[in-house]
């Protein structure tokens, strides 16, 4: 883990990634960048043991609140970057999620964050450059994108590392281009175009750096 104190100053814009999940951990990662690259802080996992779900209905969730909060505390991110809900999930498992992105949306505002949702088509094309790239293929082009030595393992954590890019790039877009945030955000599938083709430019070039000079990966926490 690298961990920088959260009283000292940076000039770079700091994000925390989420991927919230219904039953499975929630993934979550601290990137940060100055508009040419990307430093990855933290990333890990938050897995709730079968047993503390089933002590009460809200345990789970009151966890997951406070993971949030302890993230929030240490790194102070200026931002929170949260993958949307597909539209494809059945209601019950659609309902389970809502909860956790609720406590995670309370997290952030206890905290006054900034929140940015994206949908999982929209990482996808942000990161990979197309809306359908699976799991491994994510996992692949966010080592290349930040240089990881390794793969990031859990894929939740993966996908949360995802989120926070996806928000950094298109951050990065709207500075670049002067672009308003509310008018970028009416205009979807011109943003992933964009950022798809730089994400494309940059992994490969960062994919070439990572093989010579390999840097050594965070650990990743698992909390049971």
């Amino acid at each position: 883990m690298i961990s920088q104190p959260s009283n000292t100053p940076s000039p770079y814009l700091r994000v925390l990634g989420v991927d919230p999940a219904a039953t499975g951990p929630t993934g979550y990662g601290i990137i940060e960048s100055d508009g040419r690259r990307c430093i990855l802080l933290h990333y890990g996992a938050l897995r709730i043991a079968p047993k503390r779900h089933a002590e009460s209905l809200g345990a789970a969730l009151q966890d997951v609140h406070t993971r949030i909060c302890q993230l929030i505390d240490q790194f102070s991110p200026q931002a929170l970057a949260l993958e949307g809900i597909f539209s494809a999930l059945n209601v019950r498992t659609a309902l389970r999620l809502a909860e956790v992105r609720g406590v995670i949306l309370l997290a952030a505002a206890q905290n006054n964050l900034a929140v940015h949702s994206y949908s999982p088509r929209e990482v996808k094309a942000s990161v990979a450059g197309h809306g359908n790239a699976d799991k491994r293929q994510m996992q692949i082009m966010v080592r290349a994108l930040l240089q990881m030595a390794e793969l990031p393992e859990p894929s939740d954590a993966a996908d949360a590392l995802a989120v926070a890019l996806c928000h950094l790039q298109a951050e990065q877009t709207r500075s670049r281009f002067a672009i308003p945030a509310a008018q970028l955000a009416s205009k979807p599938q011109a943003k992933r175009r964009s950022v798809a083709v730089e994400a494309h430019i940059t992994a490969a070039t960062l994919t070439r750096a990572a093989s010579a000079t390999p840097r050594p990966t965070p650990r990743i926490v698992i909390h049971r």
